[in-house]
């Protein structure tokens, strides 16, 4: 027989390399055979629920890192949800309308405008549909479980007619009207674009300073002055109709040297712009306030038929430019509101694809507006009204799927009001918790700042605006026959709108006093897609029996915040008061790992099912939760690697403590608490501690606080202390000894809190081990519950010894560490250790009652008075410790030195207590001997 013969050294199946790419998808078919996912429902059909409502990706494309990030921690919620006490269903839903997919199938060679709207409808949506399905089966590689035979999509016929319900709504409070505002203009889009589908860029753009001659000057300025204007848009000069002024700000009247004529600059700034126009010296005529120039009007720099109005407003600044602004009400914002309130015409001289028309004049109709530039400085050249130009470097608004600069522009649209119900709004995000906190603000800040909301499109894939126009024109915006309509839609289609008429559409015998003869005709426009996902929570929570509103939990991209969060927290609050979330939790966005924004044009970017394929998704799981989903996350091969170790030292882990539980029968074998071994103890109370710090972090959505703790736990509780000692009880003592029983029970207990903690993040791994658990009963790791917090008692004085006695601990391997490089010692086992205790060391020692010789990892351990220290011993941070080598043989069965070796004279190399267990649990070996 061999020594090793005698020792219980673990065995287990549970290979020691995952080979997740070739398991990951044989254990989800498993799950899928099984209908895990409505497995784990029903047995929590009577608990509270707990909703976490799916924002809808856009269903076009490959999914990438950010979908994965998204979708892994959903799916890490709803399982630890699921574990602890609630029914949380997961319905996945798509955004299915759109430009982009419109945009697909134009690049796949078909005419939108050679086809009739409905049949060009039909192929966008078997194109959406065909990427629902390609999308939804990459979601389940990722191991996400949820209701994938049932999502949500906004074109079902469902959940338009629920959209036009909510639009109803809105309409029947007045929140809904028609205006010629200026709007976010994608000429490349042809459509008009909400704030959410816009992001910045920098780009270096012309401006001009030029001069606007006084027409009537009020009596206070002469007709041989000039206002001295700046823009950094010529094209819209074209558009000109007022120049606007701060109400507060001095202006003078300048006369540079060898000029006539006289010009208007703000005070301030006529240092930094008189270089720019080569006037070395000028003197000041006069000063005027902004304010006392108010009505005064100037010729439009070449237009005889226009006049401009000098205007007052608080948008001019002195940042820049010249403190008077050229102000175009078709073509801003700013110059909309000022020009609304002095009653300006709003002039539009550009057309929906970016071309100047006949209204800017003839020497510009037809040139795309970005190229007229040097036609615009030609003509005030010609006038003797240029001034300067100069380029300038600034923030721009694009359009974020053309990636083309966008303009203002206004055009009749129609809106929805934020102004009317704004307070109530900011009123419900202090009902809503965030996470991070900063989200409160940022949302908060989007919805006081943010316009009224533009959502027509001019386009053909979504859902229509359900308005009708009477025989003079006027719009018929009424709640119960939009109602109607989604009536319609819910059992038809919203194709139904295109494939009718206005008389079919509208109820039965419907009449209306400004269509005296019976005539309708019906909006074209489409809704925005972000009315569609911001109408979700009445498309799906309201409509779904299992699920809730409001919901408990929205969880997208910080980019949401001016998206999906603020579209549906405008619906929400305008049909029903309240916010549509309880919670709201938000993400940064993934870099590459030198914090460089990903792109296909970089070549840095990482396909989720190339790691799935290469090196497990449980690789990318394990990710998420190690890193700080609040702010934009790297990640490359290279940090992949590292996650890969991390994980692969979890999973060692749990083979370890599978090999050694598996001659162990929690029910018939555990030791209770109280009776435990003190290390055994301290252990267990770590472990409660463990678990009660993990469900925190996961009640708080705190992931990557998970990872740090499981680290430490896995790499200092566990490795380098309790498995470290553990070898010298569970291998070597008898396979039924009270020490070894006690061990093993916080054994088992740490490997199934362990598995149960893991499972939300690394599902495939903890199913993997819960094979080798035969004692539980569930047929799925999912279906057990998460390990609760036990009452152990107060343990505070036992751990308070405990850290006082860790910290000998500590000392002691100084020392150690010191005697091996003198050469004294090899490993700890040549050591043998003497300590010269104070008082209070030794009652530390006494009422822990453990076994430190054990614990130290030494073959002698000698417990002295501090009193008997002498020149041997060396005082490690307030301990006298004294190491010599160990006396005795070492046994080549524990590998520990021993003064009694061949005490039992059958086994002269073993030590009195290891012939003891040879002779009870192995007497074969006492008739063949060793090796």
């Amino acid at each position: 027989m061999k020594y090793k013969d005698t020792l219980n050294l673990g065995k287990t199946k549970f290979p020691m390399r995952g080979s997740l790419p070739k398991t990951e998808p044989e254990r989800q078919a498993k799950w899928y055979q099984n209908d895990l996912y409505q497995q784990r429902l029903t047995q929590n059909e009577t608990k509270p629920h707990f909703n976490l409502h799916d924002g809808p990706p856009y269903a076009n494309g490959n999914i990438h890192l950010g979908h994965a990030l998204n979708k892994i921690t959903k799916d890490i919620i709803v399982r630890y949800k699921n574990m602890t006490g609630y029914y949380a269903p997961y319905v996945p839903g798509w955004d299915t309308h759109g430009l982009p997919i419109e945009q697909q199938l134009t690049k796949a060679g078909y005419d939108r405008k050679s086809m009739p709207k409905a049949q060009w409808r039909n192929l966008a949506k078997d194109y959406a549909l065909e990427q629902v399905d390609k999308q939804r089966e990459d979601f389940k590689r990722l191991g996400v479980l949820g209701d994938w035979e049932h999502p949500y999509l906004t074109l079902q016929p469902e959940f338009e007619a629920a959209q036009l319900r909510v639009f109803g709504k809105m309409a029947g409070k007045g929140y809904i009207y028609k205006g010629a505002k200026p709007v976010y203009w994608s000429w490349s889009s042809e459509s008009a674009l909400a704030e959410a589908e816009i992001e910045y860029h920098d780009i270096d753009s012309t401006s001009l300073f030029y001069a606007n001659r006084v027409k009537d000057g009020k009596g206070l300025l002469d007709d041989d002055t000039y206002f001295v204007v700046w823009t950094t848009t010529p094209f819209t000069v074209t558009a000109s109709r007022g120049i606007t002024l701060g109400p507060d700000f001095e202006y003078s009247v300048v006369q540079p040297a060898g000029e006539k004529r006289k010009f208007v600059v703000a005070t301030e700034l006529l240092p930094q712009v008189a270089p720019k126009f080569g006037w070395d010296a000028w003197e000041t005529l006069a000063t005027y306030k902004g304010q006392e120039l108010d009505k005064i009007t100037a010729y439009h720099p070449w237009d005889p038929e226009a006049e401009e109005l000098v205007m007052n407003a608080d948008h001019v600044t002195l940042d820049s430019g010249t403190g008077l602004v050229h102000t175009a009400p078709g073509f801003g914002e700013d110059d909309y509101n000022v020009g609304s309130k002095y009653h300006l015409p709003i002039i539009v001289t550009v057309d929906e694809k970016g071309y100047m028309t006949a209204e800017a004049g003839p020497e510009f109709e037809g040139k795309f507006y970005d190229d007229i530039t040097g036609l615009v400085i030609n003509k005030l050249q010609d006038a003797n009204l240029f001034l300067a130009k100069e380029k300038i470097t600034h923030s721009y608004p694009f359009d974020w799927r053309t990636k083309k600069p966008i303009i203002w522009r206004a055009v009749p649209q129609w809106f929805a009001s934020v102004e009317k119900f704004r307070q109530e709004i900011l009123d419900q995000l202090d009902k809503v918790n965030f996470y991070p906190g900063w989200g409160k603000k940022r949302l908060y800040n989007m919805i006081r700042d943010r316009g009224d909301w533009v959502i027509s499109r001019q386009r053909v894939w979504g859902v229509p605006l359900p308005i009708f126009y009477a025989e003079d024109g006027t719009a018929i915006v009424d709640e119960q026959i939009i109602n109607h309509v989604a009536k319609l839609f819910e059992e038809h289609g919203s194709n139904y709108w295109f494939e009718h008429s206005a008389k079919e559409l509208l109820p039965a015998g419907y009449t209306n006093e400004h269509s005296p003869n019976g005539e309708f005709t019906k909006e074209e426009d489409i809704m925005d897609v972000w009315f569609d996902s911001g109408s979700s929570w009445n498309g799906v929570l309201r409509q779904r029996p299992q699920l809730d509103y409001p919901a408990d939990l929205y969880l997208e991209g910080s980019d949401q915040y001016r998206g999906w969060f603020n579209s549906s927290l405008i619906t929400s609050v305008a049909s029903y008061g309240q916010a549509p979330y309880k919670n709201l939790l938000s993400q940064g966005f993934t870099l590459d790992g030198k914090g460089n924004k990903m792109s296909k044009s970089l070549g840095n970017t990482i396909s989720p099912l190339e790691v799935a394929d290469q090196m497990g998704i449980e690789i990318l799981r394990l990710w998420t939760i190690t890193v700080d989903t609040s702010q934009d996350m790297p990640v490359s091969k290279e940090i992949l690697k590292q996650v890969s170790e991390s994980y692969r030292k979890v999973r060692n882990t749990l083979r370890f403590l599978l090999a050694n539980t598996s001659d162990f029968n929690y029910e018939q074998d555990q030791v209770a608490f109280a009776d435990r071994q003190a290390h055994d103890q301290y252990f267990t109370v770590l472990l409660n501690d463990f678990v009660k710090e993990i469900r925190a972090s996961y009640d708080n959505y705190q992931f990557n606080d998970i990872f740090k703790r499981l680290i430490n736990f896995v790499n200092v509780d566990l490795s380098a202390f309790y498995l470290d000692i553990a070898k010298d009880v569970v291998y070597v003592e008898a396979p039924t000894s009270p020490q070894r029983r006690s061990m093993q029970t916080v054994f088992y207990e740490t490997l199934l809190a362990l598995t149960k903690l893991l499972l939300p993040v690394l599902p495939h791994t903890a199913e993997e081990v819960w094979e080798y658990l035969p004692n539980e009963t569930s047929d799925f790791a999912y279906l057990s519950e998460m390990p609760v917090v036990q009452d152990l008692g107060d343990t505070s004085a036992m751990m308070a010894d405990w850290q006082a006695f860790m910290k000998m601990r500590t000392a002691v391997n100084k020392a150690l560490e010191d005697a091996r490089e003198a050469e004294l010692i090899g490993k700890n086992a040549e050591a043998a250790v003497t300590l010269y205790l104070t008082q209070e060391q030794k009652d530390v020692l006494t009422r822990l009652g453990l076994n430190a010789r054990l614990l130290l990892m030494v073959s002698q351990l000698d417990l002295k008075d501090a009193s008997q220290a002498d020149e041997a011993s060396r005082d490690y941070d307030g301990l006298q410790v004294k190491v010599s080598h160990a006396r005795g043989k070492v046994s080549p069965r524990d590998r520990m030195y021993h003064e009694d070796l061949g005490a039992d004279s059958a086994f002269p190399e073993l030590s009195k207590h290891e012939a003891e267990i040879v002779r009870e649990f192995y007497p074969a070996a006492v008739s063949e001997g060793f090796e």
